[in-house]
């Protein structure tokens, strides 16, 4: 069976006809629509998206079955998923965060340096959350010149550690540092057509 992605949590409800807040982890908002019946973490319990708006940063959604506010605030907070092999391709240099969490972290020397444990995106571009075996994890900007190999069939990235990293060594000289090329990459939280 398919690696099971979380697409959408439902919110509180809105209104007195059954409709929900979503919100959605994909490209497109609406594509929630296109999915079919989506469902629990537990598989136990199925939803289809009727119809759905754009709000200011969220959906209002009807969930077929789902006919007035009492049954709408029974399933705040439910994460919506679906299985990922219904998710569309990603395009060369984009990947699904689901496929890179759990991946083998190690450098171009081959040196382990743990595993992906997130992909976060804080407004100033990508990064790579790696949990080493013992310490504190290691945030990296999630670019073709620190992660310059994805391996999805081998299960590892390969990355290449700055040589300075940011408040490591403020008396480091403006010669000494090396701009990195803007080559971001694009994962994805969902999939999208």
């Amino acid at each position: 069976m398919s690696k099971l992605i979380c697409v959408a949590r439902i919110g509180a409800a809105h209104g007195v006809r059954g409709e929900v807040r979503l919100w959605t982890f994909t490209e497109d908002p609406l594509a929630v629509l296109h999915y079919g019946p989506l469902t629990t973490k537990d598989g136990s319990r199925s939803f289809e998206v009727a119809k759905a708006r754009e709000a200011k940063d969220h959906l209002v959604a009807s969930i077929k079955g789902v006919t007035d506010r009492n049954a709408a605030e029974r399933l705040n907070g439910l994460e919506l998923y679906v299985p990922r092999d219904r998710l569309p391709e990603t395009d060369d240099d984009e990947y699904y965060h689901a496929d890179l969490i759990g991946l083998a972290a190690e450098t171009t020397a081959g040196a382990p340096l743990g595993r992906v444990l997130a992909i976060h995106n804080f407004g100033a571009g990508d990064i790579i959350e790696i949990a080493p075996p013992s310490g504190s994890t290691l945030m990296l900007p999630f670019t073709n010149a620190v992660v310059p190999t994805v391996d999805l069939a081998g299960g590892r990235v390969i990355i290449e550690l700055p040589s300075e990293i940011d408040g490591e060594d403020e008396a480091a000289s403006d010669e000494d540092e090396v701009a990195a090329p803007n080559s971001a990459r694009h994962p994805r939280e969902s999939g999208d057509p």
